[in-house]
């Protein structure tokens, strides 16, 4: 395999790593195989470190398809909670609210998702990446500052229930990047008249990269340190590491 003019890998991120855990651990084993001291290792599409699943990996020259990667639809199972709101609309945070959940039916709950499918505007949550001045948002929210963030447009190309309790449900969404499941949570169980909060969330697919060919981290891990990979002479070593950093 040639990771200098580049590889795209499919990875099944574990729970509670960061997307940067992941390539922090894949370029480490690309450093002691091509033994240099920098090596370009990026993704397309970060995922929370309480969300798992789908997370593409790009070395080399292939770090410039993330915009293209990125942009493809994506894939999700989402599990929310119905009847408590938490700060950051998901685990991370302690809840502070709850509600009544008695006046929830399968059938509520179906004609409230269809509100959401087709283009709509999205606040992402105060507890993400989005940057304020500078700032990411996540860093003024743990520290107690006031976030305000502009809503976003987006796409929402299908959601589908699959499983329902009063104060709980599962659903599959499809659907444009920039969508933040933990917000449609929050927007859900905010339309339902009941608050809710995001319980657990799995990527299935990245445009074309699915679950069935993602491999865990072990595996990933074990590829990259077995394989064979092309080598470059001396002084093509020299450019690439100058240039993949």
């Amino acid at each position: 395999m040639d990771f200098i003019s580049g590889e795209t890998l499919c990875i099944d991120k574990p729970l509670t790593w960061t997307s940067f855990d992941v390539v922090k651990r894949l370029r480490s084993v690309l450093l002691r195989r091509y033994k240099v001291k920098k090596f370009k290792v990026g993704h397309a599409g970060t995922l929370d470190p309480l969300a798992t699943g789908v997370m593409i990996v790009v070395t080399g020259r292939s770090t410039k398809l993330i915009d293209s990667l990125q942009a493809g639809v994506k894939e999700y199972i989402a599990t929310i909670a119905l009847g408590a709101t938490t700060p950051s609309f998901d685990l991370e945070t302690e809840v502070d609210t709850t509600y009544p959940t008695e006046h929830i039916t399968r059938g509520l709950v179906e004609e409230t998702l269809k509100k959401f499918i087709g283009a709509i505007e999205q606040v992402p949550p105060a507890f993400s990446a989005c940057k304020i001045d500078g700032y990411r948002a996540y860093d003024m929210a743990r520290k107690g500052r006031e976030v305000n963030l502009k809503a976003k447009l987006l796409v929402i190309d299908e959601i589908e229930l699959l499983e329902f309790k009063p104060d709980e449900i599962k659903i599959r969404v499809v659907c444009s990047k920039g969508t933040y499941i933990r917000a449609l949570a929050r927007d859900i169980g905010e339309a339902l008249g009941s608050g809710g909060h995001l319980t657990s969330l799995r990527r299935t697919r990245v445009g074309n990269h699915t679950l069935d060919n993602a491999m865990s981290i072990e595996e990933a891990t074990q590829l990259l340190a077995q394989c064979e990979i092309t080598v470059p002479d001396e002084s093509q070593q020299n450019q690439t590491t100058a240039t993949y950093q």
